[in-house]
């Protein structure tokens, strides 16, 4: 069966947020292969041209699902990139007109972000030869302008978290600990927060409900558990 029809001027890319309990982590493309100028070894972020026939929305929800197996992630657009500056590696060209098997002159991405849950069974879908959830620190340089972009995700997500707090509950497990909240929250703003005040912060929140269970078997004192209310949160906006 023939491969459907793309546009080449076209794309979509998505930035995946994951949070396995101290760290940020972003879904990443390995790009393997080689040319000319040497071995194709570097990441990037999942993505695609266009197909002819869908929309902006389900191309986005294609490439996700292709990689994780999950029909239904979450995903908003927040910016378009365009600089005339893209695609301006001949190698980066090279590398798309051999995947796509177009030519391919500038091209438009729109970019989404994604938080998702990052359990497990997330983690095991993810086949680990063409892709993986690398730490936020351990990006490194990217193909394309896929680092300015993770960098435009990150400032979308806090002016979204700034105005839905609930936002960051969609990255922690359904029992969370309120030094697993605080690592999130200093992660997505990127600077480090007074741990009592944290604390006693999170304890007048009615959405941050404690539980009576704490952890089990850490060398450490066993923090408590806690859940996120969506009805309280709702209820005290």
């Amino acid at each position: 069966m023939d491969a459907p029809l793309a546009n080449n001027h076209i794309s979509i890319d998505c930035v995946a947020f994951g949070f396995d309990g101290e760290n940020l982590r972003v879904l990443l493309v390995k790009r393997n292969g080689s040319d000319q100028g040497g071995e194709f070894n570097d990441m990037k972020l999942p993505g695609s041209l266009i197909y002819q026939d869908e929309d902006l929305d389900e191309a986005a929800s294609r490439v996700l699902r292709e990689l994780t197996g999950v029909k239904d992630l979450s995903l908003t657009q927040f910016k378009a990139f365009g600089s005339k500056d893209r695609t301006r590696n001949p190698r980066d060209v090279h590398w798309l007109e051999r995947a796509q098997k177009v030519k391919v002159e500038r091209i438009v991405t729109i970019a989404y972000f994604s938080l998702v849950k990052l359990d497990r069974n997330l983690e095991k879908a993810v086949d680990p030869s063409t892709a993986e959830w690398r730490s936020l620190a351990e990006v490194g340089t990217l193909a394309f302008d896929h680092n300015l972009i993770i960098e435009e995700a990150l400032k979308a997500i806090r002016r979204e978290t700034d105005n839905n707090r609930s936002l960051l509950f969609d990255l922690l497990p359904k029992k969370f600990t309120a030094s697993q909240l605080r690592m999130l929250t200093e992660r997505i703003y990127d600077k480090p927060l007074d741990v009592r005040n944290f604390h006693k912060k999170i304890s007048q929140l009615p959405y941050v409900v404690p539980l009576e269970e704490r952890q089990q078997g850490v060398a450490h004192r066993a923090a408590r558990y806690y859940r996120f209310d969506r009805k309280a949160y709702t209820g005290s906006r």
